[in-house]
């Protein structure tokens, strides 16, 4: 597998992102190693929330969150996946598949940093990816927070806000991050946060990760990433620990996506389940005080 490195001079000086950065050198299937990039803030000895970012961001996303979780005592770890901002990015759009992202993470975050009693908290990928690892490591994890995201099995027919998504991004010549943030978020970025979102993207090569997400999707029962969902849900049919949904009511391509959790979660039932209002897709860009206070409240409560 070849992989392309982001020059570090392209994330210099970027706008209200003054976290230190942390490197773990992992393994991938083809025999050689990837760099991902995670995020480590507060203190080390704070209940730790695990924050993952989707398609097509970064760790850049939670730059608004993070310091509202630490001042409340909290330590926030916020990874890159693969394919983005500071972390190794494949060449190939065949490099990347659901199950391998899900490995990529289990070696970088879960079994690196050996993570206990965790809060989780994910968005759009962030949340696919993120609660297959819930699944696969329940004992690691004491809550679950969730917005804007899934988890697919293929037997229900994607919205056509989402086709239409799946379709520009294999399609488009051009694919411009910054833009297509700002898009799907109701606040008005300034020029260096767009900037700041493309800046893990020096040209087209570098985006091969980000233009073949929307295609990983599982969109029909036969995609090979069902059978480890459908086994996530089964652990999910069971889980009996707190699980949130915070859904924006903004979003055309996640919409009703809380129903099901709120549905089939034991954990769920009993919650202060959320719809953050006037908020898009990148909801952490619209409203990343009321998010942070939901993921503060679910760690006080225990």
């Amino acid at each position: 597998m070849k992989s392309l490195r982001t020059p570090a001079d392209r994330f210099a000086d970027l706008a209200d992102y003054p976290f230190e950065p942390n490197y773990v050198d992992i393994d991938d299937t083809d025999g050689g190693s990837l760099r991902v990039h995670y995020l480590d803030e507060g203190p080390t000895d704070g209940p730790v929330v695990l924050c993952m970012h989707g398609e097509p961001s970064w760790s850049y996303l939670y730059r608004k969150m993070i310091p509202l979780l630490t001042s409340a005592g909290c330590r926030v770890i916020a990874p890159d996946l693969v394919g983005f901002g500071k972390s190794d990015k494949p060449s190939e759009k065949s490099d990347y598949t659901f199950a391998r992202h899900v490995a990529w993470m289990q070696a970088a975050i879960i079994d690196h940093l050996d993570l206990t009693d965790a809060t989780f908290f994910g968005q759009d990928w962030g949340g696919l990816v993120g609660l297959r690892l819930v699944a696969e490591n329940p004992d690691r994890f004491a809550r679950v927070v969730i917005g804007n995201t899934g988890l697919p099995t293929g037997d229900i027919a994607p919205s056509q806000a989402f086709l239409d998504w799946q379709k520009f991004s294999q399609e488009s010549p051009d694919f411009p991050i910054g833009f297509i943030i700002q898009g799907a978020s109701n606040v008005e970025l300034s020029e260096a946060e767009v900037a700041a979102y493309d800046a893990p993207f020096p040209d087209e090569t570098f985006k091969e990760g980000a233009r073949i997400f929307p295609s990983l999707v599982p969109t029909s029962p036969d995609d090979p990433a069902v059978p480890a969902n459908k086994a996530a849900w089964q652990v999910f049919a069971a889980w009996t620990k707190p699980f949130v949904t915070c859904f924006s009511d903004g979003d055309p391509v996640t919409a009703g996506g809380d129903k099901p959790f709120r549905k089939l979660v034991p954990g769920a039932e009993g919650q202060p389940h959320v719809t953050v209002a006037g908020a898009n897709h990148f909801f952490q860009e619209d409203a990343p005080e009321e998010l942070a206070q939901i993921i503060v409240d679910s760690v006080n409560r225990g």
